[in-house]
């Protein structure tokens, strides 16, 4: 039995993620939360800084992330330049059909330290965009990695 004098419980219009893009400093983190995957949220990217069409973020090393040598491997950081590169991708006003390619330099071991992904996109083109990532150590500045990235509309 319904009480009478209970409030109703209002009914809120169901969010289609819209309301979010372009990615702004204000959207970055809710963005990142609705399009990727579980397994990509397990990375624990943070600080996201939105800056025009450039977005960096925080990878924190993590013991989940490193294989037997004691380095963060190839794949993590991969998965976080492409995770990161497509929210810089967003900040533009078409979505893209996603990343159709990456090339990666690993330029030293990526171990001892946090690192930043900053993504930069060079061009929007017609058909697809382009973007260069790099990774370096949080603390140093060195750079760890190196991506260049296209992504498809």
């Amino acid at each position: 039995m319904v009480d009478a004098g209970a409030k109703a419980c209002p009914i809120l219009p169901m969010s289609t993620g819209r309301e979010l893009f372009p990615v702004t400093q204000e959207t970055v983190a809710p963005a990142h939360d609705l399009i990727f995957a579980p397994w990509v949220k397990q990375l624990a990217l943070c600080d996201f800084t939105v800056d025009g069409h450039r977005v960096t973020a925080r990878l924190p090393e993590a013991d989940a992330l490193k294989f037997s040598a004691g380095a963060v491997c190839g794949q993590a950081i991969m998965a976080a330049i492409d995770t990161v590169t497509a929210l810089a991708m967003a900040t533009g006003d078409r979505a893209t059909r996603g990343t159709s390619y990456q090339h990666t330099h690993f330029l030293r071991p990526a171990k001892g330290d946090d690192f930043i992904v900053e993504a930069n996109v060079l061009r929007f083109g017609k058909t697809s965009a382009y973007a260069e990532t790099k990774v370096t150590f949080a603390t140093s500045g060195v750079i760890v990695a190196h991506a260049v990235l296209e992504f498809a509309f």
